[in-house]
């Protein structure tokens, strides 16, 4: 390395030294080739949209800015790819609860890589009708929001084959977007289907600005505040982990002997094991009542109060809106998936029985059953901090909203954990592909 080379910073070295290896590079470029295509996709519109009246429905709708945020602006502009990834998502939720539940999908879950290949089959055959569901209500929704069609020649009975022409073509849009997820993962850096909605949240912060401008001082200063401290404890707890002392016995001959020589390492089980799946089931789930209740918002009677109510109080996408009992609940849900997840990736990790065939141990406890209880107590007591964690960082912009005047703050403290936990795990898998090369990464 030149003395030139030696002088620059770190990360700026690092960055150097990926792109001069051609596979790594040739990884980094599709990944971004991809996201090119996505924002492509995210801009064709589909057929019969009112402009204006699609316009008028985004108007101060804190629910629509928040499935849009989400979609990289695709909802906005009704696009093809308009529902995102997020019937894939579900999908997942699903077929993931169901999995321990369904004694074939228990076995296929155990075999390996076979298995779990064809359990995302499944996955995929379930978010088609998942995109229909989403799809058909989402549309229904906006052409309400708007006082008029925003989608014309929609609905069932009357306009049935256009209906699923439009249906059809939001599932081919969202599985195209699963398939350039996959392609991601395969070929290029990081989680594909990650990798689009990190891309998607990023495409959207450039509209952010202008309304941050508008602000106060005082407000911007807040904005920037609560970035720089949100961005600050997503690090340090998804960096965080406890790490469980472990000794092994190894066997070497020496003159014609065998001795057993001792070894030890360590288990590093990770805080926010979950990772920012628990926020993204948590919200898929919170967005349903809304969605639901828009269906009954014009019946009349007791059964239109009841909708206005999970309408009104179920909306929690900009800022600090929302009510107190959707953030409640909110939290709620976090907490309860983060423990959920966390459980589900213990158990088809099987750490204990996996250190008991290496010959391997936790001092002072026996291999086993006794060393399977004890790392479980382990990871709940953790678990516990990434979940309080996580539900804090779900409804950190209610109470930022309740301090401050702030109105601007159109992504959430969701969308920051998205990107922040997306860009650690790419630099991760970078670093991995330098440190293989004899290079320095981008992490001390």
């Amino acid at each position: 390395m030149s003395v030139q080379a030696a002088q620059r910073p770190r990360l700026l070295q690092a960055m150097v030294d990926a792109f001069r290896q051609e596979d790594v590079r040739r990884k980094l470029v599709f990944t971004l080739a991809m996201l090119v295509v996505f924002r492509f996709v995210a801009h064709v519109p589909i057929p019969n949209v009112d402009r204006t009246a699609l316009e008028n429905a985004f108007n101060n709708n804190s629910l629509l800015d928040f499935l849009s945020i989400f979609s990289g602006g695709a909802l906005q502009n009704l696009s093809v790819a308009a529902l995102g990834v997020y019937p894939y998502i579900t999908a997942s939720i699903i077929v993931q609860i169901l999995t321990p539940l369904v004694p074939s999908w228990r076995s296929l879950s155990e075999e390996g890589e076979q298995g779990r290949r064809r359990l995302q089959v499944y996955t995929h055959w379930l978010a088609v009708p998942m995109c229909a569901v989403q799809g058909y209500g989402q549309i229904l929704f906006i052409n309400q929001q708007s006082g008029g069609n925003v989608v014309q020649d929609f609905g069932f009975p009357d306009h049935t084959l256009s209906t699923f022409a439009t249906l059809l073509t939001l599932c081919a849009g969202t599985m195209f977007l699963v398939w350039l997820g996959e392609l991601i993962t395969e070929n290029g850096i990081g989680n594909g289907v990650s990798v689009l909605i990190f891309g998607g949240i990023v495409a959207r912060l450039p509209s952010l600005i202008p309304n941050i401008s508008t602000e106060s001082i005082l407000g911007t200063l807040a904005i920037l505040a609560f970035a720089f401290a949100l961005i600050f404890l997503v690090v340090y707890f998804q960096e965080a982990t406890r790490r469980v002392p472990v000794q092994y016995a190894r066997s070497a001959f020496r003159g014609g002997r065998m001795y057993r020589q001792q070894g030890q390492s360590h288990i590093p089980l990770r805080v926010n094991m979950a990772g920012m799946i628990p926020l993204i089931f948590a919200f898929s789930i919170m967005i349903l009542p809304a969605t639901f209740a828009s269906y009954f918002t014009n019946s009349g009677g007791w059964v239109e109060a009841i909708a206005d109510f999970f309408v009104k109080n179920f909306q929690g996408g900009r800022g600090g809106s929302g009510t107190g009992p959707y953030w409640l609940l909110l939290f709620v849900l976090v907490v309860a998936f983060t423990f959920f997840y966390t459980m589900v990736q213990y158990q088809q990790q099987q750490i204990a029985k996996n250190l008991q065939k290496q010959g391997a141990f936790i001092p002072g406890i026996r291999p086993g059953p006794p060393t399977e209880a004890y790392l479980l107590r382990v990871v709940t007591r953790i678990t516990w901090a990434g979940a309080l964690f996580l539900g804090f960082v779900a409804i950190l912009p209610f109470f930022v909203g309740l301090a401050t005047d702030v109105q601007a703050l159109t992504i959430s403290s969701t969308g920051f954990l998205i990107v922040v936990a997306v860009v650690l795990d790419t630099m991760k898998q970078l670093e991995a592909q330098l440190l293989m090369r004899n290079y320095e990464g981008f992490i001390r």
